[in-house]
């Protein structure tokens, strides 16, 4: 059992690190377009999204039923919502009160704290997944270990390039990539030494649940209007194709 906890602890911050790859490529643009912000952000909110629905709420929809499941989906929006109401959203309005213009570096820094914010945490439940999947099967962890680093990377760069194009920092952006990633060994530990003993199925589907609704509300509320702000709702479109498929 301690062995499979320190292997658990090992794979899970291989898997974290594989965030900061997604923070390198943010080296290969220092100076990021409209075109190619409106498609990242998209992308990111393609991914966060499918990922929340595909995997996360249908993995609480199957442990416990469809209403229950959702009460965790949307418990974890009405935390974020709570998270939300802290930080102000600053627009400057011209003539139709309904229409927001958009302040770029302003919206592209709450993006971006939002953005690392939704990682951050759903790293912590993947951590805690890897650590009980290696514990149960050796082979399993190392499964898990090679599909959450696989998503990991376009998770890096969707905190990297908004912290980039605010910050005009690269080192910024793959520090706060990095920085992201490292919940997922985090979440391992502490919750592999508090959890443990009472770890059951219900408890994970419930976490996942939660965070899933987290990472649609950030979606919805930050990512989506930030890459239509570009001016670029085709780019956009297809970035959010690209990243649920």
């Amino acid at each position: 059992m301690i062995d499979a906890f320190f292997l658990g602890v090992i794979l899970s911050l291989i898997a974290g690190l594989s965030t900061s790859v997604g923070g390198l490529i943010a080296f290969l643009f220092k100076d990021p377009g409209p075109k190619f912000l409106s498609v990242i952000m998209g992308f990111s909110a393609g991914v966060m999204i499918f990922l929340s629905f595909a995997e996360l709420l249908q993995e609480a929809i199957e442990v416990f039923d469809i209403l229950i499941g959702s009460l965790f989906f949307f418990l974890g929006m009405g935390i974020m919502f709570l998270i939300d109401m802290t930080i102000s959203h600053k627009y400057h309005f011209k003539g139709d009160f309904f229409k927001k213009e958009c302040t770029m570096d302003e919206r592209l820094n709450k993006a971006s704290i939002f953005v690392f914010l939704g990682i951050f945490i759903h790293n912590l439940p993947e951590g805690l997944a890897t650590m009980v999947g290696t514990i149960e099967n050796i082979e399993i962890g190392i499964i898990l270990t090679i599909a959450i680093s696989l998503h990991n990377i376009p998770e890096g760069i969707a905190v990297a390039i908004p912290v980039c194009a605010s910050e005009k920092s690269q080192k910024k952006g793959f520090f706060w990539a990095f920085l992201s990633g490292m919940s997922e060994p985090l979440g391992a530990i502490v919750f592999g030494l508090i959890f443990l003993p009472f770890i059951n199925e219900f408890l994970i589907a419930a976490l996942l649940a939660v965070v899933g609704g987290i990472m649609v509300y950030i979606s919805i509320d930050e990512l989506l209007p930030v890459s239509h702000c570009f001016g670029n709702e085709h780019m956009s479109i297809i970035g959010i194709v690209g990243g649920m498929f």
